[in-house]
């Protein structure tokens, strides 16, 4: 029955030993009187001894319990010298962080975390690679990539995904000619010309596609780049529109566009194999990352 035992049970032994009551043993183990008297309840039943007996003077320990003291103090203070796993020192890091992203994650999170880098981890180096969607399980799984800052929607299956922020997507032009003193209505919106981003399989069809068709207005696609830098470079240079995240604009020689109605934003995530869910590095990137953009959420 001695197998029965746990460390609170223990805890509360040394308190009864050490003031003899109840109360003052409840307050010591912040818990409530009642608390105490249930685990000494329990203790008496695996050890088949009173241990304590109540008296005008408190709680006088049997003889089985003055025994027994000494093992129970010298176990508990072998359980309080144990000592807790160091911290995670960034600066004392020494290794190779593989980053895989997508050009707005580069842009909005990666740039901005290999500052962090160089300040806090000058000895971590870094390389930062595109999205291969037709590879990137594969080289997860080799160890070859250490963390993947996408879109839930592309998220690998397997993979531990830890939500960022939550992005929306902002229509803007270059073209001056369109009307901008009122919000412009999807059927207005889709007489212009897209231009999509559609990075690592080049297409015509691009996220919002779909719910442009589910509100009756399809719209036709001019041009698909591969990343948001060269989409907001072409709509630049041309009379055609195009939705942008957010946090990219402003962008000089582009203007937004007011719509009555948006296609749905996305959640913007960090996806790392399970095997990393205990690695300090990736978990004080996570950190670091989330206090950022908590006011985003």
């Amino acid at each position: 029955m001695i197998d029965k035992l746990e460390i609170n049970h223990l805890r509360t032994l040394s308190a009864l030993y050490q003031f003899g009551n109840i109360s003052a043993a409840a307050e010591h183990l912040s818990v409530s009187q009642q608390a105490v008297s249930l685990q000494l309840k329990k203790i008496r039943s695996i050890l088949g001894d009173q241990l304590f007996v109540r008296t005008g003077h408190g709680m006088i320990p049997t003889p089985y319990a003055k025994e027994i003291e000494q093992h129970i103090e010298k176990i508990l203070t072998h359980i309080n010298s144990i000592p807790l796993a160091k911290a995670f020192a960034p600066q004392e890091a020494e290794r190779t962080l593989v980053i895989c992203a997508t050009d707005y994650t580069q842009e909005v999170i990666v740039t901005e975390l290999i500052r962090e880098l160089r300040q806090y981890a000058p000895k971590v180096k870094v390389i930062v690679t595109n999205i291969e969607h037709a590879n990137l399980t594969k080289k997860i799984h080799q160890g070859s990539i250490d963390i993947v800052f996408t879109t839930s929607a592309y998220a690998p299956e397997g993979l531990i995904s830890t939500p960022l922020f939550t992005e929306k997507y902002l229509c803007v032009t270059a073209n001056t000619a369109i009307e901008r003193t009122h919000s412009l209505s999807l059927e207005q919106l889709t007489t212009h010309d897209f231009v999509i981003v559609s990075p690592g399989v080049g297409s015509f069809i691009g996220s919002a596609d779909t719910w442009f068709e589910q509100q009756g207005f399809p719209r036709h696609v001019a041009v698909s780049a591969p990343s948001f830098h060269m989409a907001k470079e072409t709509l630049k240079q041309s009379n055609m529109v195009g939705f942008i995240p957010s946090r990219l604009l402003p962008y000089e020689g582009l203007v937004e566009l007011p719509l009555e109605k948006y296609p749905p934003g996305y959640q913007v995530v960090a996806a790392y194999h399970p095997n990393a869910k205990h690695d300090p590095l990736i978990s004080w990137l996570l950190d670091s990352i989330q206090k950022k953009f908590a006011h985003y959420k």
